[in-house]
Parts: structure tokens; sequence; C-alpha cells
């Protein structure tokens, strides 16, 4: 065979290869298993909780304040308003078993021999959870406030430690969702909550994503310089006790105080 034919052939062939190749690294990506769970939990609450009671809003992206100065954003993959309550909503496609506790930094995940560390998504939640609620109540009241934490997990994946019961898998998180049947809003009350997470929330788009993507890069950067909350995954701040038996001692605060009130004795660094 002549080989400037052969060259051809496979020049043609590997023009057919890389598209293939292009769509299997997007689907093995961690950006395309994070939207594959987000659809599915959408499509689990749109066939399991009625419209008409539960108002699903997703995607949700809001601007973060400490002291009254912003602080980048938080997103949020969905938020639920109804009558019995606001459900924000942390979605994880995983597959593998799972390890982790309440007050643990980082969960475990394993498949196989194989073992790697996450966020706990309680701790990821927590800060939605405080962003919206500063949002939409003031400090006067927002301490009652009927806003509830669900984490669901999709993909084929076990739970190995003992899970808070806001921890669910797939249509456990549905039926978590339901179990709250106590009325606290009146349909005026729930509809302004609507109102006010659409108006509150950044514009949908590739350019709002980009910087809040940019923003989590930075945290992540700044991370490995800091020292991290354990209750809500802010910056500590190291301060002195300006009164009290503790008077003149440092210790370290969390930055998002008052909405988090942690503390760590300095000497404990």
């Amino acid at each position: 065979m002549d080989l400037s034919i052969f060259i051809n052939m496979m020049l043609s062939a590997a023009w057919y290869l890389i598209p293939s190749l292009i769509i299997i690294s997007i689907i093995k990506s961690s950006w395309f298993k994070g939207l594959l769970g987000e659809w599915q939990v959408n499509l689990l609450i749109k066939l399991f909780l009625d419209k008409n009671t539960y108002h699903l809003i997703k995607n949700v992206t809001l601007p973060t304040f400490i002291n009254n100065i912003e602080q980048g954003t938080t997103q949020i993959d969905h938020i639920i308003v109804s009558q019995y309550g606001i459900f924000v909503v942390e979605t994880k496609n995983m597959k593998g078993w799972i390890f982790g506790g309440e007050n643990q930094k980082q969960w475990t995940q394993q498949i196989y021999r194989h073992k790697s560390k996450f966020q706990n998504p309680l701790h990821q939640n927590y800060k939605h959870v405080k962003t919206l609620e500063s949002c939409l109540f003031t400090d006067n009241n927002s301490g009652n406030t009927p806003i509830f934490s669900v984490i669901i997990f999709i993909g084929d994946s076990t739970f190995k430690s003992k899970m808070p019961d806001n921890v669910r898998f797939a249509r456990g998180g549905i039926r978590y969702i339901k179990s709250k049947t106590d009325i606290v809003f009146n349909t005026e009350e729930t509809q302004s909550i609507i109102e006010q997470i659409e108006s509150g929330r950044l514009e949908y788009s590739f350019k709002t994503n980009r910087q809040h993507v940019k923003h989590v890069k930075e945290i992540i950067q700044a991370k490995t310089h800091s020292k991290l909350c354990s209750k809500c995954g802010a910056e500590m701040v190291l301060r002195k006790a300006t009164k009290g038996k503790h008077l003149g001692n440092e210790f370290w605060g969390c930055s998002m105080f008052p909405k988090c009130r942690n503390i760590i004795q300095a000497r404990r660094y």
C-alpha cells in the first residue's frame, strides 16, 4: 500500500476518534457528573413533589456579605419554597462507599481500595442556608427561621456511616422534605419569599457562573494558608477577649460572626 494512502487513512480515522474522546472526557468530568446529579434531583422534585405546594428555584447564585461588605458569591443547587418551610438542597453525584460524620470537616469516598476526601456537604450547605437567611430575614428574627438543609446523594453510592436525618439518598430526600408538615408560612408569605429570592439572585448566565468559579478557586487557594471554621467553613480570625473572665486572652473566632459563633482557644493551634 502506498504510504501516503495509509497516512490519509490514519488521519481520517483520527478525525472520527477525536470527537469520541472529547465526549468521553466530558462525561467523566466532575462538572458533568455534578450537572447530571442536579438534573436527576430536579426530576425527583418534579415527579414526587406537588408543584402547587412546593415551588422549585434552581441554580441560585447569591452575593455573600461580611460586615455589610460583599465577599463573593455562593451558589445553591435547589431552593424549594413551601408553606412548610424553605428547603436548601445540596446535591452530590457520587459512587462507592461514603464515610462521614456531622462534625467532620471532610468525608471520605472509597471505591475499591481508592480513597478520596471531599468537603462535608453539611458544612458546605450551612453557608448556603446562612446566606439565604441573611437575604430574607433580619438579624432580629433569623434565629428561628424555618430553613432546612437537605443533602441528597445521587449515583451508585452507599452510606457506611450513620448519617444525620437530613442526609439522604435519592427519594429519601423527598421523604425528608415531606416529613415537615407544620405550616409556618401563609400563602402571601410564601409568595413574598419566592419573589425575594428571584429578585435577589444574580442573573443566571455564563458570566455569573464564571465569576463564581473564580471566587471558589480563590477561596480554595486561601484555605491552604488559613485556619477554617469547623462549623461553616469560613476563615477563622485571631481576636482578643475584651471582657469577662478571659479578658486579654487571644482566641480564634469565625469571620461569619454573628451568624456563626464558633470559637477556638488560640492555644489549641
